[in-house]
């Protein structure tokens, strides 16, 4: 059985066959799946998927690229709903140097923001970095978010990077790129990571692995990661499923 611990079932891309969607995640041992709402629509949708399946769980916050949006009485909201029980974090929340729609200095205010959030509710922070590793860890040092730990999702730094965040209470999760043919840092942090320390997503719909590349994503290709992280470590599908499984029951408490 295998969680993916980071799919947007909530977009729109879903509209049409959600739940040909998930019973393709049945059928490939999907167990559990963990369900990001990043914006105000995104967030409704979370509350509603949780409450209508018995294996979705959620994580709410809002996006970097959207900060600029961001308004305190966004936060409060947020704040007030997660206190529902599958409620399971707060995120995605960081930095994105890629898209120029929110200036940083806005973006690292709402990240601080979030961080203090999530210490007050008492659950970890899913964290997005785009093309902003060194301020994002910098960050997550000053706000001192090893109190709370969390995951860096979609994990795209170095080896180093990646020691540094391990050391802060946080968890390595990786998707699609570790099945990409031309993508060697995403194999290499594979293999580097200790193993309780690792997890498996999709970021679905999007990042779909090899050989679905460029195509819509969804849970059921969290396996797809898994296989390849199974065979970079030299270790069996069935071992590398057990352990990241029992990492994401730990860490969201599910």
């Amino acid at each position: 059985m295998l969680i993916d611990t980071h799919v947007h079932l909530n977009a729109d891309q879903y509209d049409e066959d959600l739940e040909e969607v998930m019973e393709r995640a049945r059928e490939a041992g999907i167990e559990k799946m963990v369900v990001v709402g990043f914006d105000r629509k995104t967030i409704e949708r979370t509350m509603s998927l949780i409450e209508q399946y018995d294996n979705v769980y959620g994580v709410i916050g809002w996006h970097p690229v959207d900060a600029i949006d961001c308004t305190d009485e966004d936060l409060a909201w947020i704040e007030s709903l997660s206190a529902h029980e599958k409620i399971v974090g707060i995120g995605e929340t960081g930095l994105d140097y890629h898209w120029d729609k929110s200036p940083h200095d806005v973006q690292k205010t709402v990240f601080k923001k979030q961080i203090a959030l999530a210490k007050r509710v008492q659950l970890p922070i899913i964290i997005h970095n785009r093309n902003a590793t060194e301020d994002c860890i910098e960050i997550l040092k000053s706000e001192s978010a090893h109190e709370i730990g969390g995951i860096m999702h979609a994990f795209s730094g170095n080896e180093a990077d990646a020691d540094t965040i391990i050391d802060m209470n946080f968890y390595v999760s990786l998707g699609g790129p570790v099945t990409f043919k031309n993508a060697q840092e995403p194999k290499d942090i594979a293999v580097h990571v200790p193993i309780d320390k690792l997890l498996v997503e999709t970021d679905a719909p999007y990042l779909a692995p090899h050989p679905y590349r460029g195509k819509r994503n969804e849970p059921a290709h969290v396996k797809l990661v898994a296989e390849k992280i199974a065979e970079l470590r030299g270790i069996s599908y069935e071992q590398l499923a057990a352990q990241t499984t029992k990492n994401a029951e730990a860490f969201f408490g599910i």
